[in-house]
């Protein structure tokens, strides 16, 4: 496994910093915690924090048709010529976010990478708990391979929530012995129970967890992907990042680990005030560029 670990002395005053504002911001403490999530998910992204979108790439909202629900994506291409397609999935603790909120990352590795990248909403608990989301990746993906001019290549990534689903959705490529994706970029990862966690009995089941619900639960990870890891050096999701890498790389899956040093959970989403989102992005872009030349 290669194992790196990017650091800078500015990442630690700026996690500082954010932490600071983030904890400052107004909740809703007069709600009960649904109505307080629906009024989370309304909020538009500080372009401050979460940076602007790459004006390179074109981008087309499309409305994709799967069996019994319809899903919004936006899909970022540098030009019409068949290119490698990513599909990438925003984080939210898999009650919450959407691609607005990860333009910075979605039109950057776009521009970067030299691939076409599908932004997805997928279906949020509690109104849709697994495997809604697990289901809407999965099937995505073979929309993608059905309907983009792509060049047949297709690799799948995602932050923190959509990590997990990405992960997820490889091993049930896997087990259903259907085409694997080429490439998998999980970015701080939540890939084990956390029954503390407020999320996790709006989005688990009650019952026996599946192991494309909690990937580090499966009992091989080989014939996976090859695999680019990112985790952050204060993130409470470190060691489940960490634990796949290595348990991937023990299974024969080429791994690469990124880790930065000195930051937090989520830094992609605030590439405006963190910038160890933003040169996470061009590491991204970069990774995908080698293993797609």
């Amino acid at each position: 496994m290669t194992r790196e670990v990017v650091d800078s002395p500015e990442y630690g005053p700026e996690t500082d910093a954010l932490r600071k504002v983030l904890a400052d911001q107004p909740g809703y403490p007069e709600l009960d915690p649904y109505q307080a999530l629906l009024l989370d998910r309304e909020d538009l992204p500080d372009p401050a924090l979460a940076g602007e979108r790459d004006p390179r790439p074109g981008i087309a909202d499309v409305v994709i048709e799967l069996p019994g629900r319809s899903l919004e994506t936006r899909i970022y291409s540098m030009s019409p010529e068949p290119r490698p397609v990513l599909l990438w999935l925003h984080g939210g603790s898999f009650i919450g976010g959407h691609l607005r909120d990860i333009e910075y990352a979605t039109s950057g590795i776009a521009a970067g990478g030299n691939v076409t990248v599908v932004s997805l909403n997928y279906r949020l608990a509690p109104e849709n708990p697994y495997p809604a989301g697990l289901l809407d990746v999965h099937d995505t993906l073979q929309w993608i391979r059905e309907n983009l001019d792509g060049d047949g290549r297709v690799a799948v990534g995602g932050q923190s929530a959509g990590a997990a689903l990405a992960a997820g959705a490889c091993l049930l490529a896997r087990d259903e012995g259907g085409p694997v994706p080429d490439r998998q970029i999980l970015c701080y990862p939540t890939l084990d129970v956390h029954p503390d966690a407020e999320w996790y009995e709006w989005y688990f089941p009650a019952d026996d967890v599946p192991a494309a619900a909690v990937p580090l639960r499966a009992d091989s990870l080989a014939r996976l992907p090859p695999t680019l890891m990112l985790a952050a050096g204060r993130d409470s999701l470190r060691d489940d990042a960490l634990a796949y890498a290595g348990r991937l790389e023990q299974d024969g899956v080429p791994t690469r680990l990124v880790e930065y040093a000195d930051t937090m959970h989520a830094f992609l989403n605030f590439p405006g005030a963190l910038s160890a989102g933003r040169h996470a992005v061009e590491l991204i872009a970069a990774d995908l560029r080698a293993a797609f030349s």
